[in-house]
Parts: structure tokens; sequence; C-alpha cells
């Protein structure tokens, strides 16, 4: 290994990175935005309020810090070995595992952007260091044998999927895509060492400790020779089948003082926590809200309703993405990594493969000035039944077609293009109409929808399925959880249109990614979206009527909001560049390799033994 050859390699490519990032700095204007703020009813560090508009706006500020964060974090990224194994050490308090002299190698010739942010990862990994490798290894094909969890085996340099025979059929895609992934780069790399993988057949996460099991971790089974069955509190089904539910096993991980484990209330109708505030903004997504002091607002999360039993001990499990609580170690999605025409942009219906550019891809200025979204009824289950109607999903869709009286409060530049701002009072039926385009394509019956399909087809909009290069024709196109995190959202990041995102999952790159550059954040209630819109696109005819604007009776007033379209379009094409050059197949690859390396180290008997040593390096 040649650290100075290493060295040159990465900084030729990355001085084109960082010369790039800063050419779309040119979509904004030098002028820097500031804000007044105040906490909100949630998470206070994570909303920006502005009271009254005494002020400027806050998204030019918002859209402001992401780019100064996200173009620091590219800037401090190890551009040698020896860079790498100094980051590590000093984030992580221990050598790096293992071969990760050959991991930073091949990240190096596959121009990967993000070598040092692994946080979110190490985080997945720390309670298992709790355990001797023994007691790790037992625990992972104990639980590999579960219903609903498939088993990946590296044996000799070769990765497997454990033909287990198990008790109730389920879909193995998300574990067969997981041997392709290893295999894929393994046969690039010296040989990994031995280990299992226990994969979550399930999108959504599956893993909750209890709080006191984690804070003292003796309070369980010291080892779980007695058996899984002990471990688990007894014989483990896939489904619920009415002995429990998510919500029972979720507030159990919350601390003892907590306001979900003084509630009891595992059936309560009380309603959701909502914020009344259409002029708030989210700094990021909601994947560390806490849900332990707002108990209430589980009742607009869907994954609480899973039908699926959850994990109620320490054990290692692979899954896709994770809600806020859950134990889960994250891997790459499937459908993110194999093509196929319902997930990947620019796919080519012919050859069967993924092409560099769309056919169905429009220019900027002939997009619909819309917010688009279709989907299936998905984003939770049915245990227990009767709350479907408060879901992600069905909230969005009832809002964006709703066509009542109510009211909401807009804010937009009169006249259009100006620093001057007003409010108004717009009904969300004219709203909905000028600016919403929403529907359900498909109901699949997993949400227990009282009065099943009559019954939703009734209260809520479906349209015909469009195929995904249709969503192209739109500027915003919004991603909103289903059973588990959304899978499309790589594919319209790849897209010419802006990302309009609710989430409370994280995901392997979630480290990676920047709110308010790539994607614009949106919270769980939706409130902020009527003044998103107005910011980018400008006051509709009907904000302008309801404030009595005066642009309503000059001809000469340009209404299109030219500032704010750039910016959309600024974050349209940094979500595009970052698909490029982050969330590429390669990066899925250096992800699960490098996983590979610390789970290989937690997997032996000796650890030390398993870390990364080099002469001469200090």
């Amino acid at each position: 290994m040649n650290p100075a050859g290493v060295e040159t390699g990465w900084s030729a490519y990355h001085t084109v990175l960082i010369f790039t990032a800063c050419v779309f700095l040119l979509f904004m204007p030098a002028s820097l935005y500031t804000s007044r703020q105040r906490p909100q009813k949630f998470n206070s560090d994570q909303l920006v309020i502005v009271e009254g508009m005494n002020g400027p706006h806050p998204i030019p500020a918002l859209m402001a810090e992401a780019e100064d964060k996200y173009r620091n974090l590219l800037a401090k990224q190890s551009k040698s070995l020896v860079d790498a194994v100094n980051e590590y050490r000093l984030r992580y308090g221990r050598e790096p595992p293992k071969g990760f002299g050959d991991w930073w190698k091949f990240a190096v010739e596959h121009n990967v952007t993000m070598v040092d942010e692994y946080d979110g990862m190490m985080e997945d990994l720390a309670p298992f260091w709790e355990f001797p490798g023994d007691e790790l290894r037992r625990r992972a094909v104990q639980i590999g044998n579960l219903p609903s969890v498939d088993l990946v085996r590296v044996r000799d340099g070769k990765v497997v999927l454990m033909d287990i025979e198990k008790s109730e059929s389920y879909d193995r895609a998300r574990a067969q895509f997981f041997v392709k992934l290893i295999a894929r780069f393994q046969s690039k790399v010296a040989p990994l060492p031995d280990m299992d993988f226990p994969v979550n057949a399930k999108p959504e996460g599956r893993v909750l400790v209890p709080w006191e099991h984690l804070q003292f971790p003796n309070m369980t089974a010291p080892n779980s020779s007695v058996n899984v069955d002990f471990m688990l509190g007894g014989d483990f089904t896939a489904g619920w089948r009415g002995t429990g539910n998510v919500w029972e096993a979720f507030r159990r991980t919350c601390h003892p003082e907590s306001p979900a484990r003084r509630t009891n209330a595992s059936n309560s109708t009380d309603p959701a926590l909502e914020s009344g505030d259409d002029f708030h903004f989210p700094k990021t997504l909601d994947t560390k809200f806490d849900f332990c002091s707002n108990p209430a607002a589980r009742f607009d999360q869907g994954h609480f309703f899973s039908d699926w039993r959850t994990i109620p001990a320490l054990y290692p499990l692979f899954s896709n993405g994770k809600a806020p609580g859950f134990s889960d170690i994250l891997i790459p999605s499937h459908y993110y990594y194999n093509p196929t025409p319902t997930y990947s942009y620019a796919w080519d219906n012919i050859n069967k493969v993924v092409k560099g550019f769309d056919d169905m891809e429009i220019p900027w200025q002939l997009k619909n000035d819309t917010i688009f979204w279709r989907g299936a009824t998905t984003g939770g289950g049915a245990t227990p039944a009767g709350f479907a109607d408060r879901y992600q999903r069905h909230r969005f869709v009832r809002l964006a077609n709703d066509h009542s009286d109510s009211r909401k409060a807009v804010v937009f530049s009169d006249p259009p293009n100006s620093t001057e701002y007003q409010h108004a009072n717009v009904t969300i039926s004219k709203l909905n109409d000028e600016v919403m385009d929403v529907a359900f394509t498909k109901w699949t019956g997993e949400d227990g929808y009282i009065g099943g399909e009559a019954a939703v087809r009734k209260a809520y909009r479906f349209a015909e399925p469009v195929p995904l290069g249709y969503h192209w024709k739109y500027k915003y196109l919004v991603d909103i959880d289903g059973m588990g995190y959304s899978a499309r959202f790589l594919a319209f990041l790849a897209s010419d249109s802006a990302v309009v995102k609710s989430s409370v999952y994280t995901e392997y790159f979630s480290d990676w990614i920047q709110p308010w550059l790539h994607f614009i954040p949106l919270s769980q209630e939706y409130h902020e979206i009527y003044n998103i819109f107005s910011f980018f696109s400008g006051p509709t005819e009907s904000m302008l009527q309801a404030a009595n604007s005066s642009t309503l009776y000059d001809d000469s007033i340009v209404r299109e909001a030219g500032d704010g379209d750039r910016r959309l379009r600024r974050i349209a094409q940094a979500g595009k560049q970052w698909h490029h050059i982050v969330g590429r197949n390669i990066d899925m690859e250096v992800y699960v390799y490098r996983l590979c390396l610390e789970w290989g180290r937690l997997w032996a008997d000796d650890r030390d033994s398993m870390n990364f040593t080099m002469s001469g390096l200090s």
C-alpha cells in the first residue's frame, strides 16, 4: 500500500468535486438570510419559525446553512490512508478493523466521496461490543432461524443464503440481494472473515430493546445459551396474532419516567399532537423524533401498527431502514441496488437495464409547477385495527384533496419577486386545486381500514397508476414513508425534479445527504407544504385574492417567482448530482464492505487480533 499514491488519486477527483459544488453556489444570492426562531412543540432543535413578517424569509437561510454544512463535510474528508486511520481513532477511540487498508484502496479506486462518515454504522454496532464473540455468534444463528428472518453466511471467502426450513413462508428478496451485493465486491477484494448476517425480511425495523436492558445489560439473560424462546419470552411467530403490538413493545424502550411509559394508552383514541403552525420549516427529517416524550404522535405513523412482531431483546438484525427507538443494523435496500421499472430512474424497458438518461425526462421550464404524489395505501398494518385514516400517506392524501372551507395561513412575496412579504388565510380547497395533484393508485388491504376497500375509495381520491417516468413532468415530487422507508427516494433524486421528503426512517446514507441542499424536508404534519410552494413558485391567484393584492390589477407585474424557481431548480440539480456522486451502487458496496470488516471483528473471539495495523503509521 502506498499512502502517497492513494492521496494523489483522492485529491484529483475531489478537487473537481468541490469545484463543481462551488459552481452550484452561483444559483444562490450572495446575501445570507436570518430569521427569528422559537422552539417547536416537539423537537425544538429542528423547526425554524418566523413570528410575523418583520424579517426575511427563513428558507434562504436554511439553504445557505445546508450548503455551508455540506461543503465543509466534503472538505474535511480524509485524503490519505494515514488521515483516515487517525480520523477513525479520533472518532471511535479504537483502531480500525483488519482489512481497513484494502477497504481504503477500494474506496479510492472507485472515487468514493464519503470516506469518513460512518457514525450511523458505528452507533448501530456499538451495543454488540458488550457481547463476547461466542455470544454474538450464537445470537446471530438463533435469530437467523426465526420466521421472517434470513441467514446470510460468509465462510472461506464465499457468501451464501442459508436454506433453513421455516414454519412460515415469506419473501426472501432482501437477503438474496444482500448475497448478491457482497458477492459483487468480494470478487474484487481480499477474502472476508467468516461471519453470519441475519437479514430482516420485512421493510420495517424489528428490534426493540427495553430501556432497562440497554442501560443495565446484566438485567437480561447473561447469555443466550438458555434458548431463543426464553430470550424472546415465548415461541416466536412472524405476526402478532393478537398477543401484542409495536407500540407496547416500543414504549418499553423509553425511560421509565417518560410520558410513553407513564401513559398506559395502547388503544387510546387521543388525537395526535399537531403544531398548528403553517409557517414552520424543519431543518431536517424526523429521524430522531422523540416518540417517548410525545406518545400521542404515534397515531400519525403506521409503523406503530405493523402486523409484524418485533424482537424484544438485543439480537443482531440487518434491516433496510429503522424508525427512532429501533436497534436494527442498517444495510442498503435491494430496491436501490437492483434495477427495476418501478424503482429505477432511466429504466430501459426494452433491454431491461438502467440507461444514462430517462426518455421521459423533460426540461425544467416545461415541468408542471405542481406538487405531485402517487402511491398505494401502504403505511401500516392493522394491529390494532381502526387507525388507518391517521397513517402518514392517508393523512397526506386527505390534506391534498381537502375541499372544505377551512383555511391555511400562507406567506408570500407581494409584489412577487420582492423582499416584501404578507400573509393571508386562504381557503384550502382553492389551494389544493391550484397546487396539488395527489392520489392513491392502489388499495393494498393491509391497513385494516374500517369498511374495507369501498370505504377507502369513498373517503380518498384514487387515480390510475402511472409509470415512474410520468413523475418527471412535475417540479415537486413528494416522498412519504410506506410500510417502511420509501424505496423511490433515490430514483426521485436522480431526476431533474425537486424532492420534498417526509420520513421518520434512518437509512444507510443518512450521514451522507443534506436536507435543504439535496431535498426539501417536510414535517410529519405537512402543515408547511403550502408555504414551501408559495416561496419557491410565488403566490397563486387565490393567495393574491385573499390578500386583496394590487398585483391582481397590475398586468405589468411578473407573478412567477424567478428567484424562488431558481432556488427550487438548484435543489433539484444538487439532488441529482448527489445521486450521481454519492448514491451510486458502488457506494453501497463500499458501505457494506466496511460493515463486513466491522462485523467480522465483532464476530471474533480475540477482537484485538482483528485490528488494522500498518508499520510506520502514526
